[in-house]
């Protein structure tokens, strides 16, 4: 893929404020080595109040946003960049915002079409009356998530009704916004999307976590999760699975980039449950290894999402 940067000076923030620091940082680390490694002027940012102040004083063209989590993938950073006419890659403020916020982007998934476990956002006013209601029309086990958290940070699952309000109360105290969603069962799956003017979707990587289900620890620990490339699901649903993740990265007006996380059920009906756009970059990162199932090297990773700074 040829190099349409040159010339530019291109800022590779990463770090930043979230509890993903540490990954976001192997992420950065990883892409700065890419650019360098392929003739770019590439510098590594970490955020902070002086960031504008130090971009403008290093003449940088472009930010290439490497963040994880909080202030850097919900579009905080991106509209302080926008603010100061910085281009950077990947999703714009409110696409960013809705994928953070795990409520908003299913209520948008759902109001689309776009299959969805059923869930219920709790109340900071009144947590008892919704804990109640999922007692009441949930089957359970339920799973108990922060709004707007990645990594599965905060993730658990909760077998019996009479552990439920511990688990929300705990999770409340810890992450604040806090809902509910139904449990199914299957083949959790997860399928990366590239593309500006035409998305593509990338291989179904199926994930098959020691722990429970694909939490933080099985996403970041050597050996606790083994990877399926491409997943073992029939054509019908492979494609229908790549199918849904386009329609849920387009539902939310994702650009660029992103990587949409899925659980396959019982029924075979592919089931989005989240939605990254800034996915990870690390040695043991999801996008990167679909990409390189395709043919697709780091670098030249790097360089299309590079292409999405607008």
């Amino acid at each position: 893929m040829a190099n349409k940067n040159p010339d530019k000076n291109i800022a590779v923030l990463m770090g930043g404020r979230s509890r993903e620091r540490e990954i976001s940082l192997k992420s950065g680390a990883n892409v700065l080595k890419s650019l360098k490694r392929q003739g770019l002027n590439a510098f590594q940012f970490d955020t902070d109040e002086d960031l504008i102040k130090k971009l403008r004083a290093k003449k940088i063209d472009i930010v290439y946003i490497a963040l994880h989590g909080k202030y850097g993938e919900d579009g905080v950073i991106q509209g302080v960049l926008e603010l100061h006419d910085i281009p950077y890659t990947g999703s714009k403020v409110l696409a960013s915002a809705l994928a953070m916020n795990k409520v908003a982007a299913k209520r948008a998934w759902q109001a689309c079409r776009i299959p969805t476990p059923d869930f219920r956002a709790i109340s900071p006013l009144n947590p008892d009356r919704d804990i109640l209601n999922i007692k009441e029309n949930f089957k359970f086990p339920v799973v108990v998530k922060p709004v707007s958290e990645g990594s599965s940070l905060g993730v658990s699952i909760v077998k019996e009704k009479e552990a439920l309000a511990k688990a929300v109360k705990d999770t409340v105290k810890e992450y604040k916004d806090v809902f509910v969603e139904s449990f199914i069962p299957g083949k959790e799956i997860t399928i990366g999307i590239l593309g500006t003017n035409k998305l593509e979707a990338l291989p179904v990587l199926e994930l098959i976590p020691k722990n429970e289900f694909y939490d933080y620890e099985a996403k970041y620990t050597e050996g606790l999760t083994e990877f399926i490339l491409p997943a073992r699901l029939s054509k019908a649903i492979y494609r229908r699975a790549q199918d849904v993740a386009c329609a849920a990265h387009e539902a939310l007006g994702c650009y660029g980039v992103s990587r949409v996380d899925m659980i396959v059920g019982p029924d075979n009906i592919p089931y989005v449950t989240e939605i990254n756009t800034i996915p990870g970059m690390t040695d043991r990162s999801d996008l990167p290894a679909q990409a390189a199932h395709m043919g697709m090297d780091f670098d030249k990773l790097v360089l299309r999402i590079l292409e999405s700074a607008r």
